[in-house]
């Protein structure tokens, strides 16, 4: 069993790490050149919008763990010199604003992950960037969007959750039970309304061996002690080393809460999804071309 001081639980969440270094295999040929985060959601790339609501969420110190072929998103996250030169002072030039602000309050880490052995393996790659302090993370494959009462995004109210009850969080949402093999599965005793006191995890089961139709999607708050359940954790599913699995020990040895956060979640790691974020963005959104 790991044990965490208290004073290391009362810490602010200041950091958010971005696992980044997938092949985009559902959406080639267009990803065999360019990140599949670089995918644009009318005219900004997914990628955005997840760095936008960690800021949102108050915090602005991003990790991002890269693979090989990623190196758009870095350059996404900085200065265009020639770019703006040749916009300055034209019409265009607000095109930019927005990404003005997020380099401007956020810093920026990379690091690589050399192999690609699974979202677990991901997170522990970035625990040179996180150090001894709760952490957020964000998948940018799911596009949360701005609740109806126009109240704050999915990370939001994990941190919120997290300043209560100082405990790994994971945001969940109900799905088709057809559609449990694509996700993690959490069964609990509900605490509150919408939250829930995890004590079981299932990483993809089959419809038939899922204990309910509450599935994990891309938005964590986690304790650095983590790290320590990750490095424990054998291969699961598909071979990888699952942040499920960890989190399942974790939910035994100490706590794990689950919430169904407000807004609408886009699986925009698929073509259906990403199509049906674009129609909604379009038409809701308030972008200028």
């Amino acid at each position: 069993m790991v044990i965490i001081s208290k004073e290391l639980r009362v810490k602010n969440v200041r950091k958010c790490l971005f696992p980044a270094a997938g092949y985009g295999t559902r959406f080639l040929p267009a990803t065999k050149a360019m990140p599949k985060e670089m995918l644009p959601i009318v005219n900004k790339p997914l990628i955005q919008y997840g760095v936008e609501e960690a800021l949102e969420a108050g915090i602005s110190q991003i990790g991002f763990i890269l693979g090989r072929g990623k190196r758009a998103i870095a350059d996404h996250f900085d200065v265009s010199y020639e770019l703006e030169h040749q916009i300055l002072g034209t019409s265009k030039e607000k095109y930019l604003t927005e990404i003005r602000k997020v380099i401007d309050n956020s810093q920026f880490i990379f690091m690589r992950q050399r192999e690609m052995l699974g979202l677990g393996h991901a997170i522990l790659t970035g625990e040179p960037m996180i150090g001894d302090e709760p952490f957020a993370v964000i998948l940018a494959d799911d596009l949360c969007s701005v609740p109806e009462d126009k109240s704050a995004r999915a990370l939001s109210q994990l941190v919120a959750l997290y300043e209560k009850y100082k405990c790994c969080i994971v945001a969940i949402e109900e799905v088709p039970k057809s559609n449990t093999a694509s996700y993690g599965i959490i069964s609990g005793e509900e605490i509150a309304d919408g939250i829930y006191e995890v004590t079981d995890m299932v990483e993809k089961p089959q419809p038939e061996d899922a204990p309910t139709n509450m599935a994990i999607i891309g938005r964590y708050i986690l304790t650095p002690d983590i790290f320590d359940y990750l490095r424990e954790t054998k291969p699961g599913a598909g071979g990888e080393i699952q942040i499920t699995d960890a989190l399942r020990q974790m939910a035994i040895e100490q706590r794990v809460i689950a919430v169904k956060f407000k807004g609408r979640r886009f699986d925009c790691g698929s073509v259906d999804g990403f199509v049906e974020a674009t129609n909604y963005y379009y038409q809701h959104g308030d972008w200028d071309i």
